[in-house]
């Protein structure tokens, strides 16, 4: 195996493959990225029999072949070299890099031991990439990190025609997004349980091209994966997962459907206030908020304790309130929204806030909506 390529090209593409390597692989070979040299180019892949990852990229290709080697160890070479291009050759057991005046000689792995890569299902349709990769970024928000609760710490996916719905709770709060898509049967009907950070990282790598293609197959049919195609620097990348095993909870049915009392408030100032309030919260308590005539008030600490308090305007609609969150999960919702203006609307104080963006008159969709739970206060 021989070839020549430039070194962003194949730098760029040897970090995207090894990101998603095991840190303590279950056997040697899945800290391996496969190289692969032919008519196509380069192919780069790495597989952890859960997620595989997939990078085709341009190439002078001298003689094929495929060889196998360790993939973060690459990955810290090539992202170190000058900015000249880059040589690969098979010689015997082990491989040369050469790349300006830099040499470098790299042991191989047993390739007949590598596992083969899993196919990618039929293509569903097709999304903006940049779309699909921020209402990823907003869903994710909420999605649970407890691996007690692996069902948790997934991103639903609900495919309904043209739109893709996507939900995330951790039990304590709950989000939910949607995108217009193109999907290749106009009435598809699917759902998909996927990896939170697996979903996340894959959208915002794949933005380099305008549309990113997802292939999930319909139920009762492959073996429980979806996929992720899209155009990068240089080639394409594609990426299977492995779903999620779980019946998802039931949450779109947490959201009220009416309100008492409705706040309006300018985003920046209510993010700031809460972090300067929150200074003084100790671990695991609340930020009270008080909502009455026109204004807003923070109060954090309690007792003999550092206290706080701070007052901004609001735009208030219905009877006063006063209730409590977690700061950090109030700011993480807030950070997911992209209007200037946020609203929180509640029922009564026991129950959750929903939170959204202010949206022009005459849109009633805000595209994103953030479900949080409120803490009990401390008296």
């Amino acid at each position: 195996m021989k070839f020549r390529v430039e070194r962003d090209v194949l730098a760029d593409a040897v970090a995207w493959a090894a990101r998603s390597l095991p840190v303590r692989p279950s056997v040697p070979v899945l800290a391996g990225l496969l190289i692969q040299a032919g008519d196509e180019g380069l192919v780069l892949s790495t597989f952890d029999y859960e997620t595989s990852a997939r990078a085709t990229l341009a190439a002078e290709v001298t003689d094929d072949g495929t060889v196998l080697v360790s993939g973060r160890l690459l990955a810290d070479i090539t992202r170190s070299l000058p900015n000249k291009p880059v040589e690969m050759t098979l010689e015997g057991s082990r491989v040369s890099l050469v790349c300006g005046s830099a040499r470098f000689t790299l042991q191989t792995l047993p390739v007949e031991d590598y596992p083969t890569l899993p196919q990618m299902p039929t293509a569903t349709g097709t999304a903006r990439s940049d779309a699909f990769a921020h209402a990823v970024a907003q869903a994710v928000t909420a999605a649970g990190r407890d691996d007690m609760l692996p069902v948790l710490t997934g991103v639903r996916i609900e495919i309904d025609g043209s739109t893709i719905s996507l939900l995330a709770t951790d039990r304590f709060r709950l989000s939910q997004g949607e995108l217009e898509w193109s999907p290749n049967t106009p009435d598809e009907s699917l759902a998909a349980l996927i990896p939170a950070k697996v979903l996340a990282d894959t959208a915002k790598s794949l933005t380099a091209g305008s549309d990113v293609t997802i292939a999930l197959a319909a139920s009762g049919q492959g073996d429980g994966i979806i996929g992720f195609e899209g155009a990068a620097n240089g080639g394409t990348r594609r990426t299977t997962t492995r779903l999620l095993d779980g019946e998802f909870p039931k949450v779109r049915s947490l959201f009220p459907n009416e309100h008492l009392t409705i706040a309006k408030i300018e985003k920046a100032a209510l993010i700031e206030s809460v972090k300067r309030v929150s200074l003084v919260a100790e671990r695991n308590t609340a930020v009270q908020l008080a909502f009455s005539d026109g204004v807003l008030t923070l109060d954090a600490g309690s007792g003999d304790e550092a206290q706080a308090s701070e007052s901004i305007e609001a735009d208030i609609d219905g009877g006063d309130i006063v209730t409590g969150f977690n700061p950090q999960f109030l700011l993480d919702g807030l950070g997911a929204i992209d209007q200037s203006t946020v609203q929180l609307a509640f029922t009564q104080a026991s129950k959750p806030v929903v939170m959204s963006g202010v949206v022009p008159e005459g849109d009633d969709d805000p595209g994103f909506r953030y479900l949080l739970m409120p803490r009990r206060l401390l008296s």
